[in-house]
């Protein structure tokens, strides 16, 4: 900003008429430190596009577009505080890309924001959504792989890296995640749901502290910043690489996105961008509740629902207001923000039934617009399946909205597995949850798991064996819907409760004992799990029937489960004996039409015997083993 000389002298004089020092005027001249979004595109579904800048000393101002294929269409908003200012800002739809200004003008001055129109990424190959033909496969990215030793520890006064300590930084990055595409591709994983890679606080977080210990954001669900890449993870144009380089492979890339709440350190936290920008306020919010059933009860009041979508998470994490106009469009446009950059496949969305229906429904269709093949998987942690599939979208609920959310994990399923293969419980309870299949709108598409990041690991459980291990390994690949791997699981990494679930991976950092990312880097029982793990996703790859064929129940007990999954002319048929002998299994294959002259293989080579008479199939199975038998 330029002064003449006489408007200083006068300047001056007015300060010293009324005690204000010359550093207090400059002071006053309005301020920018961040724009979000910080760039956009042309002929995008959303357009105008929402600005928020934050600053100081914006009260009153006014904002021009400086460059070629910008216009403001809005009049700006500006907070009480003057720390933020909202505008729209249109781009024109032959506007090349480029560097743009926005000029915000006061009283006292003005100052120039940079706002940058992008190219589309080519359509071909990205944002593909993830189908029954992929195998998903979870990575926290602090856990998985040190590929750039430069970012473990950015703020090395903070002491927030430390591998000894389970909520520390211990140094896992983008870069790992890039070095070890190959080893997942040999494992034969399609897709890789990556933890948050929000920016996050760097500092101690002392406000969740656990046996004394102060947390951090090494898990990235604490966001401080919805447009920074974690410094610790790398940053944006690493992430372009993975997501570049993971596509080459045919991998896809499933973002974990927070639409529910903030880290406790965001800015916004002391001063929010508009006054009902959270549910309350740092000193007076509402405890969030756990009582996530409410929402699908009718009879449940607004009194009763208001804890679960209006209360900050743990008592700590601010609740976003997804009812404030401003708040809202901002998640939406943030979400469209990270899959036009990066070129992402997927999203996955944490806390689903904390958030207000209808701004899923918004939410959803606006990544309809610009992204129709891209879908989502919502959590709803929750053993009822009638919880999980009030959630999902495909139909309208008792309260009039189709959340449009296009699948879930599955949470039933997942409780059910570890009862059946972990404690030998009565294997018919994974019959039991597909029962209830028909109160989704597409269940098809849910996401069985035997274990994620929030819960002990499969093997950190009592009683789990490896034996066990890949006998769910193996219902998770030949049952319905697109299986999901915890990273570590194809090796039986034990874990138990949080933050011990979020064991490194053996090999990934210089001087591990082993390194279980090559064949001969693993112990006998690692391979001996990675192997079949490897083996039965390459059926499935194989199989068409196991990807997306119709499952028919032939048999089940409390020891035994027998099914077919049929597609066209072609069945496979899956046999499990969870039993502690050895087990005959006879059922009727009158449903699936198998010819009486047919030659039966099992592809697992467990099977001591298949023999049939007439329509009844006989087979003979060791203790706790299974066989995935083919008809030729």
């Amino acid at each position: 900003m330029r002064y003449t000389k006489r408007f200083f002298h006068s300047a001056l004089l007015i300060a010293a008429l009324f005690c204000i020092c010359p550093a207090a005027l400059a002071q006053s001249a309005p301020e920018v430190s961040k724009v979000e979004p910080p760039s956009w595109w042309p002929r995008h579904s959303i357009n105008p596009v929402r600005v928020m800048i934050r600053g100081r000393n914006l009260t009153g101002a006014q904002v021009t577009a400086q460059g070629a294929g910008l216009r403001i269409t809005s009049p700006v908003n500006v907070n009480q505080r003057g720390t933020y200012l909202f505008v729209d800002v249109s781009i024109a739809t032959n506007a090349p890309p480029g560097a743009r200004r926005l000029r915000i003008t006061t009283a006292n001055g003005s100052v120039d924001a940079t706002f940058e129109i992008l190219a589309p990424l080519a359509r071909q190959g990205r944002f593909q959504g993830l189908t029954n033909d992929d195998v998903l496969y979870l990575i926290m990215p602090d856990r998985f792989s040190n590929g750039d030793t430069t970012n473990d520890d950015p703020q090395k006064s903070k002491g927030l890296y430390d591998r000894a300590k389970g909520r520390s930084y211990h140094g896992g990055d983008l870069r790992g995640i890039i070095n070890r595409l190959p080893y997942l591709q040999e494992l034969g994983v399609t897709a890789l749901w990556l933890n948050p890679w929000y920016d996050n606080t760097d500092r101690p977080d002392e406000k969740e502290v656990y046996d004394g210990q102060t947390t951090t954001g090494y898990h990235g669900y604490g966001a401080i910043d919805f447009y920074g890449v974690d410094e610790h993870l790398g940053d944006l144009a690493t992430l372009r690489e993975l997501v570049d380089k993971a596509h080459a492979l045919g991998i896809k890339i499933v973002q974990d996105q927070v639409a529910n709440h903030t880290g406790p350190y965001h800015p916004w936290v002391k001063d929010m961008p508009t006054p009902t920008w959270y549910n309350g306020t740092e000193e007076s919010h509402i405890n969030e509740t756990w009582q996530t059933w409410a929402l699908k009860d009718q009879h449940a009041t607004a009194n009763v629902t208001r804890a679960v979508v209006d209360g900050w998470f743990l008592n700590i994490l601010p609740d976003l207001n997804q009812n404030d106009p401003e708040t809202r469009r901002y998640l939406i446009q943030n979400t469209l923000w990270w899959a036009g950059i990066s070129g992402l496949d997927a999203i996955r969305q944490d806390t689903l039934p904390y958030v207000r229906r209808d701004f899923w429904r918004d939410w959803m269709a606006a990544i309809k617009r610009e992204y129709p093949q891209m879908n989502v998987i919502g959590e709803t942690f929750d053993g009822n399946p009638a919880q999980v599939a009030f959630f999902q979208g495909g139909r309208k609920q008792w309260d009039g909205i189709d959340s449009g959310i296009d699948t879930e994990f599955d949470f039933p399923m997942f409780y059910a597995i570890r009862a059946a293969f972990i404690k030998s419980e009565s294997i018919k309870r994974l019959a039991e949850v597909l029962a209830h299949d028909p109160l989704y709108a597409n269940a098809e598409l849910l996401v069985p798991f035997l274990g994620l990041h929030d819960v002990t690991r499969f093997m950190g459980e009592p009683g789990a064996t490896r034996e066990g291990l890949m006998l769910a390994e193996t219902y998770l690949m030949t049952t319905r819907g697109i299986p999901l791997i915890y990273y570590g699981d194809e090796i039986a990494l034990a874990g138990a409760a949080d933050p011990d679930n979020r064991r490194d991976f053996p090999g990934g950092w210089a001087g591990d004992p082993h390194n279980a990312f090559t064949s001969a880097g693993r112990t006998k029982e690692e391979g001996e799990v990675f192997n079949h793990l490897r083996r039965v996703i390459a059926l499935r790859r194989e199989l068409a029937p196991l990807r997306r064929g119709k499952l028919l129940t032939l048999s089940v007990d409390d020891e035994h489960y027998a099914f077919a999954r049929t597609a066209a002319a072609e069945a496979v048929i899956v046999v499990f004996n969870n039993a502690r002998q050895d087990k005959t299994i006879e059922f009727d294959t009158a449903p699936i039409n198998v010819p009486a002259n047919a030659n039966f293989v099992d592809r697992l080579g467990a099977a001591r015997e298949i023999r049939l008479q007439g329509t009844m199939l006989r087979v003979r199975l060791p203790a706790r083993s299974a066989s995935i038998i083919t008809v030729k």
